[in-house]
């Protein structure tokens, strides 16, 4: 084999075993710092209409490390990867104002009480995954904690299953119906290479 050739297979083996290697770090705020940086592919804003969007996508290893226990060995570890792993997690923020979206209607009770309705019951019918031949991916589970005018941002999170018709694809597709806030419909693209390549926290065991 001549040596251009050799150059030339040793730079796709490279190239491969590069955008494989999943990232690894030392500690959950690490991990964090990571994901909120929009240049590394998990997080994403938009601006539609005076209302900011926020997506960022959540980690097996993000979750497992809020549920872990400060004595944890490696079977609590994979027992807690293995239930998280089965999932896709993703948090969406909304602000207006830099205020929670609720401030915004405060003046108007039932505005108010239709969006804090919304809120906390309604988004599994506002809020869709699906990849690129229109497969929706139905919601599993969201949890929107009400903040009580204490946050400058209102923030949930959603849960769908890990399907197999999501991560053949190249990329899916997240989007968010109008909410009342005259913004139409928001959309974010991801790239699925992030969620089956995403990266782990290098937990020490005990």
């Amino acid at each position: 084999m001549k040596a251009t050739s050799i150059l030339l297979l040793l730079g796709w083996i490279f190239l491969l075993t590069s955008c494989t290697t999943v990232k690894e770090f030392d500690s959950k705020e690490e991990l964090l710092t990571f994901l909120t940086d929009k240049e590394n592919g998990y997080s994403q804003t938009k601006s539609v209409n005076g209302v900011d969007f926020s997506m960022m996508y959540r980690p097996t290893d993000l979750m497992v490390s809020q549920e872990l226990s400060s004595t944890y060995d490696q079977q609590e570890l994979t027992r807690l990867r293995d239930r998280y792993n089965k999932n896709l997690y993703f948090t969406i923020t909304l602000s207006k104002n830099n205020q929670e979206v609720l401030n915004s209607l405060a003046r108007n009770r039932r505005s108010f009480g239709a969006m804090v309705q919304q809120l906390s019951f309604d988004m599994g019918e506002k809020v869709h995954l699906f990849n690129s031949k229109k497969d929706t991916i139905p919601l599993a589970d969201y949890n929107y904690p009400r903040m009580y005018g204490m946050s400058n941002s209102t923030s949930l999170l959603f849960v769908f299953p890990r399907d197999e018709r999501l991560l053949n694809d190249t990329t899916i597709n997240l989007t968010i119906e109008d909410l009342g806030l005259a913004t139409g419909e928001v959309k974010f693209k991801i790239p699925v290479d992030k969620l089956q390549h995403q990266p782990e926290i290098a937990f020490q065991n005990n």
